[in-house]
């Protein structure tokens, strides 16, 4: 297949303009020729719509975006039956949450609980789908002009009857080490609470301006994660009400079955600060102990080590299930 420009048409659909570029796939504005609606066209590099994997990854990626129907998530317009492989979503006209975070810096923090609230109703629509989304991240949140917000870019989502393993799977530890939860870090799929780790970190980040968990690489990222706790919200800003950060740390909680245990349970306690009861957290007083940077060095080198090997191996399962 040719690659898309502006000006081209594909089936229905005339490309206006470029709006993406990924590694694997560009978004375009475009024009539904039988009735004027502005879309949105996702199609893969041509290299891309070679791949095997990636073709099956894309293909389920549409079936996920068929089967979502609520105003907090993009709404998939196609079935997949093109004369090519790309999918038509709705148009939305807003800006991605990172864009406004990098403009606005840190959130007042009851505009951070409205659009935390937002996503969490998302979420449980999602998840009542059995859809898991495991790319959770403020580049794949659009926020309108009054903050009503929609997810994005269900690429690397996974249903109960997706294959374990998959490329996507390892794009995503290598993708997005800041919002990866600590049971993805260990190999795990995740599930539903792995999305409300994922948030967690989001309104972390919206009250008080960074991101939990920092390194020089994504591999320092990922291991500061696993061993150390972030600074307290409130010592950041402490115009954070102590019932908020009960909620950030419910949130982040590395154990899964600490955490909430779904996007309706969080989305109670964001709609109803005042009624959380704060816990006494190890966390708050523990927190400026650090692991040594020659560990957590020596960690993120054993995980570069192990990259080749878990590459080779996903590649010997997809051949053999192939």
């Amino acid at each position: 297949m040719t690659p898309v420009s502006a000006g081209d048409e594909i089936d229905c659909y005339r490309i206006e303009s470029l709006v993406a570029h990924g590694g694997m796939a560009s978004i375009f504005r475009a024009v539904d020729m039988r009735d004027g609606r502005t879309v949105a066209i996702k199609v893969p590099h041509p290299e891309a719509e070679c791949d095997p994997v990636f073709f099956d990854r894309f293909q389920r990626e549409i079936a996920i975006g068929r089967k979502l129907d609520h105003p907090g998530a993009v709404k998939t317009l196609n079935n997949g039956d093109g004369s090519r492989l790309y999918m038509v979503m709705e148009w939305v006209d807003g800006r991605l949450l990172r864009q406004v975070m990098a403009v606005e810096g840190r959130f007042p923090v009851e505009r951070s609980l409205r659009i935390a609230l937002g996503i969490c109703q998302a979420l449980d629509h999602i998840h009542n789908k059995g859809v898991v989304h495991r790319d959770l991240k403020p580049e794949n949140i659009l926020l309108d002009a009054g903050d009503g917000i929609k997810i994005i870019d269900f690429g690397i989502a996974y249903t109960a009857a997706a294959r374990r393993l998959t490329f996507g799977k390892l794009s995503q530890l290598m993708g997005s080490p800041d919002y990866i939860s600590p049971e993805q870090v260990k190999g795990k799929r995740g599930d539903a609470r792995s999305d409300v780790y994922a948030l967690g970190v989001m309104l972390y980040e919206m009250v008080t301006g960074r991101a939990p968990f920092t390194g020089s690489n994504p591999f320092q990222v990922i291991n500061d994660r696993v061993v150390n706790h972030p600074v307290p919200p409130r010592e950041i800003n402490p115009e954070i009400p102590p019932q908020v950060q009960e909620i950030i740390y419910r949130a982040l909680e590395r154990e899964p079955a600490n955490r909430y245990g779904n996007a309706q349970e969080f989305a109670r306690d964001l709609a109803h600060p005042d009624e959380v009861t704060v816990r006494e957290r190890p966390e708050l007083r523990d927190w400026r102990t650090r692991r040594s940077p020659r560990a957590r060095n020596l960690l993120s080198y054993v995980m570069l080590a192990l990259v080749p090997v878990l590459v080779l191996s996903l590649l010997l399962i997809v051949a053999r299930r192939g």
